[in-house]
Order: structure tokens, then C-alpha cells, then sequence
């Protein structure tokens, strides 16, 4: 039997995943180290990780894997990889790291990209990177030129997290272009590296790796890679790509109207699409998507976060006196659409930036303290949760985004009734529910090498398809629901 490998390098952990190269079947999912990984934060705002760290936990992940699941190093033909978007790596010339990653949640860069956002010009921006340069890759890049000069000079190439994960591997320096819109350095325009941003934060071009198709023969494992990690030398790279992008290719979610969802802490809603809008770049984030290619009709995911998802209704899993999520989902049920008028804005973990990065907290309004209970309560903060990845889905729309199908993945949020009946009843299509990892994905996707979709969409649909949710045949209540929720966030903003 032959296998692929798929390694997920997330801030919490790494995960590995083996599948058959036949049949795309999961074999087995690992993750290393069993407890959450640290992150160092010298200041508030600041977030660091130790690549060598996730290297570590990579070679004891494919160890474990290989030891659990009986399978020997021969037998592993290739290799895809997801990695933590928005990652800053600096190497020297003989590869070693200069200082900590700055991983996507280090905020220490927002003012230097919303510098560069004003003085560059918000048109220029929109219309060339599809977003600000914000809190990207570039912009913390600029801000260690700015702050440790010498670290600056010393540096001879920059990474993206995976790109590090391949180096490792490979002694290969590479990235792709889909790692290179994630940090606002590709120029969709003029299809191309984005010249005007090197140029304004003063960036040499020898400092970027050297570009590599997402599908393909990107690097192979070498001698020290191959001793490091008890993989086989020269065992092919086929992919890379970041979280996100990645997780929608797990829901073989690839062309223009075909939308990704997740559930977990925070939501994310992410729609391909082959608009180079940046209408809505200051809401909404644009990404080459994995089967972008030069000079072809573009793919472009455009990810939509709502911060305030499931960590809103894990808050009411520890504070309600309730046992699980199945007892809070069973107590919602027996509250009708609508929540007898009880509403729940739950945009309680920060900033969130749909709502134009304003921190309005979580609120739960119109409570009788006569009439309701935590069933309400609980059927409010899922459709509220709901309603918020519908407001999304709005903006979404206005930007140029027409869904045909949503396709999320079996996380908690998702697998309760009420939470996907809401959103399929309220934007008319059928949500596809699916049980995959992105870690599972990236091992299929080193399949993609070979360019057969197709193949790759049936081992989705055959392997993790779990359900799939259709829009209620009445869809009045969701609407009057939706509405009086919608005039209460409203009030909220405008109050703010």
C-alpha cells in the first residue's frame, strides 16, 4: 500500500495525516505535542513561536504515525503541506533562523500597514493586492527592518511557516503564489510580484524565495531531512498552502461560487471566486486560491472571519449549567424560530473586522425574566451565531460573491440542526457537511500533482461526506428572526 502524507502546521499543533493514494481514504490522524504549544509574548499584542520548534514536533508527529499505523518510509510517496497563514520567518544565508516567527495573531504591524494602506493609496491597494497591507507578512517584515536593523540586514530570504516546513525537508528555499498574496506581496494586476510595495517599505527583491507551482514537484526530502524526520530521501513535495486556502480545498471547494464554512472559535466563511474585487478589501480578506494560475481565469478566495463563533457558545457551555453541546442543542430545540424575541449578538472576542474592526462585546437582548430560559438562550446564541455568518455571506454578495453551495466541515457549530438549517433557509442553498481535517486535505492534495480534480472531489464526496442540511420549505420565521436581529446590531453600531 502507498501513502501520502499531509502535515497541518497549526500555532497550536501540528497534525499528520496518512491517506491511500488509490482510494483517498484517511488511514489515520496524529498530532504533535498532545498538549497546546506555547507562543512568547515579550509585549502585549506580540505572539512569537520557534520554527525550529514546529519542525520538532513535525519529525515526532510522522514518527508516531509511521509507528502507529505500521507503515515504513518506502511506502510514504509524497508530501503536502497547510501551515498558519501570515507567519514571518528570516533565515540567514546558511538557513537558520535569525528570531522568532511572528505568527499570524503578533498585532505588532497594524499602524505600519495602515500607514502604507493611506500613503500607497486605498484604490492602489484594492485594486493591486485586494487588501491593505495591514497586519500581512510585509508589513511585520517592515517593521523588523524598522526595529532590528541588524536581524534585517543579516537576513538573506524571508518565509512563509510551510515554506520553513519544506526548507527543512528539502535545503530548498521555495514559496508560492497563493504564500505570496497571503503576505501582500503579489501584484494581481499586473499578475506579478508586487513591485510598489517592495519599493515603499524599502525591501531588496533577493529577499523573497523563489516562486513554485502550489501542485507539483515543489522539493524533495534530502539527506538530512530524510535522517531528521525517518521519511525516505528524495520523497516528493507536491503542495503547500496556507490554512485557510487549504481548508477549503479539504471541502473540494475550488471554483467560482462554491463556498467553504467553519465553525470552530472563530468562523470563517470563504467564497472562490474569479473577481479581482476589492471592493469590500477592508472587511473582507482576498487570497490567491490554490488553483490560481498565471495568465488564467483567477481563482480568488475571499475569507470572511467572524470572531465571535463558537467560543460564544463554548462560553455558555461553561457557564449554563450544562453538561454538553448535545443537551444545549436539545434545549434549543424546544424553543420555536426566533427565540420568543430573545436576540444574541455575539461578537464577543474582540475587534471583528466585517464589522469595520469595531469591538462592540456580546450582547443578549430582550430577556423576560418571567418567560425565558436557558433554552432560550441557547437557540439565540445559535442563531445568532448563524446570523452573523449571514451577515457575512451578505457582504460577500455585495463584493461579487453569488453561492451556490456551502460545503463546512463536522465541527460543533455545524453538526447542530438549528445553527445549519438557519443559514441554509436564509441563503437559500444546501450546506454539505463533511468530516475531513486539513490535515487529510493537504495529503490528498499531493494527489493534485497529477492534475485529476475530478478524482480528488470523488474521494471527498466518498470518503467524508456525513450530511447534508436543505433550507426549511418555510422560510417566513427565519426571516422575521433575521431581521429583528439585524435592526438590533444595527442599533449596536450605530450606538458604538
Amino acid at each position: 500500500m502507498k501513502y501520502y502524507l499531509g502535515l497541518d502546521i497549526g500555532s497550536s499543533s501540528i497534525k499528520a495525516a496518512l491517506v491511500e493514494v488509490v482510494s483517498g481514504k484517511s488511514v489515520g490522524v496524529v498530532q504533535q505535542p498532545e498538549v497546546e504549544m506555547g507562543m512568547f509574548a515579550q509585549k502585549k499584542g506580540w505572539a512569537e513561536q520557534d520554527p525550529n520548534e514546529w519542525w520538532q514536533h513535525v519529525c515526532r508527529a510522522i514518527k508516531q504515525l509511521k509507528k502507529q499505523y505500521d507503515v515504513s518510509s518506502a511506502q510514504i510517496i509524497g508530501i503536502g503541506i497547510s501551515y498558519q497563514m501570515h507567519g514571518l520567518v528570516l533565515v540567514d544565508k546558511q538557513g537558520e533562523p535569525l528570531r522568532k516567527s511572528i505568527i499570524w495573531c503578533d498585532s505588532r504591524a497594524v499602524e505600519i500597514g495602515n500607514a502604507a494602506f493611506d500613503e500607497i493609496g486605498n484604490e492602489k491597494c484594492a485594486s493591486q493586492l485586494l487588501n491593505s497591507p495591514a497586519n500581512f507578512t510585509a508589513s511585520k517584515l517592515k517593521w523588523v527592518k524598522e526595529n532590528e536593523p541588524d536581524i534585517y540586514k543579516a537576513a538573506y530570504k524571508f518565509m512563509l511557516p510551510g515554506d520553513y516546513i519544506a526548507y527543512k525537508f528539502s535545503n530548498q528555499i521555495s514559496t508560492t503564489i497563493s504564500g505570496l498574496s497571503e503576505g501582500m506581496f503579489w501584484d494581481f494586476k499586473k499578475d506579478s510580484v508586487a513591485d510598489f510595495l517592495l519599493e515603499y517599505y524599502g525591501f531588496d527583491t533577493e529577499i523573497l524565495p523563489e516562486i513554485v507551482e502550489t501542485f507539483g514537484l515543489q522539493s524533495s526530502v534530502d539527506a538530512k531531512g530524510a535522517a531528521d524526520s525517518g521519511l525516505a530521501s528524495g520523497t516528493p513535495i507536491f503542495y503547500r498552502a496556507g490554512d485557510q486556502p487549504n481548508n477549503a480545498l479539504s471541502l473540494n471547494v475550488f471554483h467560482p461560487g462554491e463556498v467553504a464554512a467553519t465553525g470552530g472559535t472563530s468562523g470563517v466563511v470563504y467564497a472562490v471566486t474569479n473577481s479581482l474585487s476589492g471592493k469590500e478589501s477592508a472587511r473582507v480578506n482576498n487570497f490567491a486560491h490554490v488553483n490560481y494560475n498565471k495568465g488564467n481565469e483567477p481563482r480568488i478566495g475571499k475569507l470572511l472571519c467572524v470572531n465571535g463563533a463558537g467560543i460564544q457558545y463554548r462560553w455558555l457551555l461553561n457557564n449554563l449549567s450544562v453538561s454538553s453541546y448535545d443537551e444545549m442543542n436539545a434545549l434549543a430545540s424546544k424553543i420555536p424560530v426566533g427565540s420568543d424575541g430573545v436576540a444574541v449578538i455575539p461578537f464577543g472576542n474582540g475587534a471583528e473586522r466585517m464589522l469595520n474592526n469595531k469591538e462592540i462585546g456580546t450582547r443578549i437582548v430582550n430577556m423576560n425574566l418571567n418567560s425565558h430560559d436557558k433554552g432560550h438562550i441557547c437557540r439565540a446564541a445559535l442563531e445568532g451565531i448563524a446570523f452573523s455568518f449571514v451577515y457575512g455571506v451578505e457582504i460577500l454578495k455585495s463584493d461579487g460573491i453569488r453561492p451556490k453551495v456551502i460545503r463546512a466541515g463536522n465541527d460543533n457549530l455545524f453538526r447542530s440542526e438549528i445553527f445549519a438549517e438557519t443559514i441554509a433557509t436564509l441563503i437559500g442553498h444546501e450546506i454539505e457537511i463533511y468530516n475531513t481535517t486539513g490535515a487529510i486535505g493537504a495529503a490528498r492534495a499531493a494527489h493534485l500533482h497529477k492534475g485529476d480534480f475530478e478524482a480528488f472531489g470523488k474521494a471527498v464526496i466518498d470518503n467524508d461526506h456525513v450530511m447534508t442540511f436543505t433550507p426549511a420549505k418555510d422560510k417566513k420565521p427565519f426571516l422575521e428572526a433575521y431581521h429583528n436581529w439585524k435592526n438590533e446590531l444595527e442599533h449596536t453600531l450605530t450606538n458604538k
